[in-house]
């Protein structure tokens, strides 16, 4: 069994792209909504919530874990190692390809305001952006914003949050929050074929085959620690699937 955890339903993106490479595995998605949103916890409640979270897919059966959540991620991901004997798999914002895809040097990296204050940011900068000016930029309400309605309706409000990076020459953009990845479309159609938008989802569902045991019977499993009825909802609107959730 493979564990898929986020604050909500962001990971969905990496959840998809898990089971289309997987399609044999029993997957369990859980969403702690209840906690939601993290970019504006502190890093010990994140730290808090994440190991609650993994510790409960574990004890469902989970082998491998896949912490979906770059906040999460960022917070905790050295300490879900630490307690956890199972392999967990996190988010780290692409700053590497990002350095070597820039023509202009200027990267900017769309996060919650947590991610940027985790050791892990400033770590990756220093290790694969020398020369680089990377731009740490939060887009507060993002993910709330796709946990209710987004990505449709979005275009105005990205162009505008993001129309002072490109008029400072950024050519390169990273998603480093889940939630982005439904929001990938409307940035680059914003954003103009000048601009590579980095999406790590596809690298990080690699990753989970790498270290996952074979094997399943492909089943799938939908938590929240939310609201059930609405998380259903939002699978529907993001996944295009009817599906039936549950609390954990």
């Amino acid at each position: 069994m493979i564990g898929v955890y986020d604050s909500g339903v962001g990971g969905l993106a990496v959840f998809r792209e898990v089971r289309r490479l997987l399609p044999e595995a029993d997957l369990v998605y859980l969403a702690d909504q209840a906690n939601a949103p993290y970019g504006e916890r502190s890093l010990d409640e994140v730290r808090q919530f994440a190991e609650t979270a993994v510790g409960t897919l574990v004890d469902r059966g989970a082998s491998t874990v896949v912490v979906a959540c770059n906040t999460a991620s960022a917070a905790a991901l050295g300490h879900l190692r630490s307690v956890f004997a199972v392999p967990i798999v996190g988010m780290e914002p692409a700053v590497k390809p990002a350095a070597a895809a820039t023509r202009s040097g200027r990267v900017a990296v769309l996060a919650t305001p947590v991610t940027f204050q985790g050791a892990v940011f400033e770590d990756l900068v220093g290790r694969f952006a020398a020369g680089i000016t990377v731009i740490a930029h939060p887009c507060p309400g993002w993910a709330a914003a796709v946990e209710d309605e987004w990505p449709a309706g979005a275009d105005q409000a990205v162009a505008e949050h993001l129309a002072p990076l490109f008029e400072s020459g950024v050519d390169t953009i990273v998603l480093a929050c889940t939630h982005y990845s439904f929001l990938s479309g409307v940035i680059a159609a914003v954003a103009g074929p000048g601009v590579a938008v980095i999406d790590p989802t596809d690298a990080v569902a690699r990753q989970v085959i790498r270290v996952a045991e074979p094997g399943g019977s492909g089943t799938t499993t939908y938590l929240t620690t939310g609201d059930p009825v609405r998380f259903a909802g939002q699978v529907a609107r993001l996944l295009g699937e009817v599906v039936t959730t549950a609390s954990p």
